[in-house]
């Protein structure tokens, strides 16, 4: 039997073939009447729409890239399933790119590594919207997470704000001497929102900076960062009853360093993470952390995204999503 055609579901439901693809494509000025003709012939025929014809005649491939550095951190993988699977709730197919590096993640905002598709969420480690200010990307671009730019639209996690109510918890359970692992290169003090937030609950309850309780990792992963960071601070003899990670795989790291050297968690020593994967939640102890509402992040980035598909061509947007504190047994 031979494929029903758009024109096969308008003579069934009596209608032109203009206003079965406005019916399939969701546009407003059909009535309920007909659209429920419309739908009900495709249901009889068993019609399928022609993901490339369309495609070939509206100049779209109803495919989105998402680029995440990499899917051995659970972060990156969480969040890039998420997208993977909303994306399919609204029909369109997913093209994954691993941007391992700063070149990388500036190709696929720019197009070069993601020309097939109709527009980019970028998950960036490196990337930030001032690398393009003197390019204009192929498609349309989404930034989720990082740093913030007005020159394209951002969904900003609230990292300050986690960090501070985490270390403002460990501060208000009696907790003092509170360490802090962080990534990249060992500048004291580092940048970025984790540390402001950080220092914020610090100063909030009349205690200094001390630098010896600053201990770097190659990168935001258990072994070079979690692991070896502690079993460095460890060696290095400084006293403290708490240790505040940049991010639960970093945390899981520290806790398997402190269990091997005899150290209680959270008798001895509390810890606690940021982001709130799932694999927070089966360490042993539980890990206390922060959640940066990955689930509302993804609906905004989707959002922006289709917006500018559709033709948005305002200036960057940028939108805060909420952060909550979740407290398990790490630092009870």
């Amino acid at each position: 039997m031979r494929r029903p055609t758009l024109a096969d579901v308008a003579a069934r439901a009596g209608v032109s073939a203009k206003t079965v693809s406005n019916v399939l494509l969701g546009r407003p000025n059909v009535s309920a009447v007909t659209r429920e003709r419309v739908h009900s012939a495709v249901a009889e025929l068993r019609y399928v729409v022609n993901q490339a014809g369309r495609g070939l005649a509206s100049g779209r491939t109803g495919r989105i890239a998402v680029a995440v550095p990499n899917l051995y951190q659970p972060y990156f993988a969480e969040i890039a399933e998420r997208l993977i699977l909303a994306l399919s709730e609204k029909n369109l197919s997913t093209t994954l790119r691993i941007a391992h590096d700063r070149e990388a993640e500036l190709d696929a905002a720019l197009g070069v590594t993601t020309r097939d598709v109709d527009g980019v969420i970028i998950c960036p480690h490196h990337f930030t919207g001032h690398m393009i200010e003197d390019r204009v990307p192929l498609r349309p671009v989404v930034q989720l997470g990082g740093y913030p730019t007005p020159l394209v639209d951002c969904v900003i996690m609230g990292e300050r704000e986690g960090f501070e109510a985490i270390v403002r918890h460990l501060l208000a359970s009696g907790r003092r001497r509170i360490a802090l692992v962080m990534t990249g290169p060992k500048v004291v003090p580092p940048a970025g929102h984790r540390f402001a937030g950080y220092l914020a609950a610090l100063e909030e309850y009349g205690l200094p900076f001390d630098e010896t309780l600053l201990t770097f990792g190659s990168d935001w992963d258990r072994r070079m960062s979690g692991y070896e960071a502690m079993v460095g601070l460890l060696r290095s003899g400084v006293r403290f009853d708490a240790v505040a990670c940049v991010n639960d795989a970093t945390a899981s790291g520290v806790l398997r360093a402190l269990r091997s050297h005899g150290i209680r968690v959270p008798e001895d020593v509390a810890v606690t993470g940021f982001d709130n994967t799932d694999e927070g939640e089966f360490t042993i102890p539980s890990l206390s952390s922060v959640s940066p509402g990955q689930a509302e992040m993804v609906d905004v980035a989707i959002r922006m995204l289709l917006d500018r598909i559709e033709g948005f061509d305002g200036p960057g947007r940028q939108v805060r999503t909420d952060v909550r504190l979740l407290l398990r047994d790490s630092s009870a």
